[in-house]
């Protein structure tokens, strides 16, 4: 099965910058979207052989994700099911028949951190959400997570220390969550390789530079760790100032 995660940053901008043309090209089994920035009427999209679910933002133009699979689920859920954390389409879960498929836009700490409180309390509400649903059946966990996680996963690493995305409360809850039972699936497979990044600032020319973050994650249950067969960035890919990342995985 092959899934694919991208952070689009405006579905119907990235529309006009050749998403449908990378969407036929990487054929995936099931195509999460984190950032559409869209009601799932603002689009016509010719999706043919394709779900879609959509969770967007009560906020218009704001946050939202979406997914379109292939693949029949069992059932789909939107959100984490707690009022505080629910209005911003930040998540969708697919239970599909060996796993649970999450995908996630994870709420941004933003400048000065004014959002970092908020921050910790939906990463301590979300992991309780994945080990809930990994107690029942493996969980595959995709989407921009707005955090790299080690100085591997970015260029600057000691200038960023302070920023968002690079905070020791944010690393600090990702190893939370990878110690509740979950596999970073691209460094389980390239643990030191440098310079793999899937976000880039549009200031300072830092996609020609390749200065760039790891922010867009697979992460699945340890238990899967057998069938992962390939996971992998696809930074040739443009439209977004983040790209594609791809996870595949053994029937």
């Amino acid at each position: 099965m092959k899934l694919i995660s991208w952070n689009v940053n405006g579905l119907r901008a990235c529309l006009k910058k050749g998403f449908m043309e990378s969407f036929r090209a990487l054929d995936a089994d099931v195509f999460c979207l984190q950032e559409t920035k869209m009601q799932p009427e603002q689009a016509i999209l010719d999706l043919t052989g394709y779900k879609q679910y959509w969770n967007s933002a009560e906020r218009k133009g704001y946050s939202g994700t979406a997914v379109f699979s292939r693949v029949e689920p069992l059932d789909v859920t939107y959100g984490l099911g707690i009022e505080e954390h629910d209005h911003e389409g930040r998540v969708i879960t697919l239970e599909l028949p060996s796993f649970y498929l999450v995908t996630v836009y994870t709420p941004n700490s933003k400048r000065e951190l004014e959002r970092l409180d908020y921050r910790m309390v939906w990463e301590d509400a979300f992991r309780a959400y994945l080990t809930e649903l990994d107690a029942k059946k493996p969980v595959v966990v995709c989407g921009d997570l707005n955090v790299a996680h080690q100085e591997i996963d970015l260029k600057n690493p000691k200038t960023n220390r302070r920023n968002a995305g690079f905070t020791d409360e944010e690393r600090g809850k990702f190893g939370e969550l990878l110690d509740a039972g979950f596999l970073d699936t691209f460094r389980t497979l390239h643990p030191d390789v440098t310079g793999a990044y899937t976000w880039w600032s549009y200031l300072r020319k830092a996609r020609l530079t390749n200065a760039g973050w790891r922010i867009d994650y697979f992460l699945t249950s340890k238990r899967l760790q057998e069938r992962i067969e390939n996971a992998s960035i696809h930074a040739e890919i443009f439209g977004s100032d983040h790209c594609p990342v791809e996870l595949q995985l053994r029937d």
